[in-house]
């Protein structure tokens, strides 16, 4: 009976490793001068499919896939925290930026909500990524100003590697813009 058992289990094959990626935080011409304000980044909400490490892709309306062979280096909503703090730590525009738990006296929070972040295939390719930001007035609670950020970008290539890198290129359309928008307002 061991002796099946031992044989048994040379027979189940590993799988492959995944491709893994992350997003990079794209540089941002900041305001001149630095606001005294502090910013907080909250973790992103985001639904089921989207709040994982797998890579969706969207094939037709109302269906979805994940990316064969890849995954995110960490769920998707800490790497957009991360990258999106990043993103105001380089424009530079405000004395303190921070995620909860690092001890700033906080003015603002940034609270996002992922609501697509996505390749699109069938009838050309190309990555999604939406995203609704609410600003946050920690002082009072009350929403100083929210809007929808939408970015596209067409895949340029073939493989994982293209896809990643047009939803990079998209989130990174994205992260500046909330950088500015935050920014004219505060």
């Amino acid at each position: 009976m061991l002796a099946l058992s031992g044989c048994a289990s040379l027979l189940v094959s590993t799988p492959p490793p995944l491709d893994t990626f992350e997003l990079s935080a794209p540089a941002v011409d900041g305001r001149d001068g630095q606001s005294r304000r502090q910013i907080l980044i909250a973790e992103p909400s985001a639904l089921k499919a989207l709040d994982g490490e797998r890579i969706v892709i969207k094939p037709a309306p109302g269906s979805i896939q994940f990316l064969k062979g890849a995954q995110w280096s960490d769920r998707l909503p800490r790497i957009v925290q991360a990258r999106l703090a990043e993103t105001f730590q380089r424009a530079g525009g405000f004395i303190g930026i921070g995620k909860p738990g690092e001890g700033l006296a906080i003015d603002y929070q940034v609270i996002v909500e992922i609501r697509s972040f996505e390749i699109r295939v069938g009838g050309g390719e190309r990555s999604d990524v939406d995203l609704f930001v609410r600003l946050l007035n920690d002082r009072n609670g009350q929403v100083r100003a929210s809007r929808v950020f939408t970015a596209g970008v067409p895949v340029s290539g073939a493989g994982n590697d293209a896809y990643v890198a047009a939803l990079d290129a998209a989130f990174g359309q994205a992260a500046a813009e909330i950088v500015k928008w935050t920014e004219s307002l505060i």
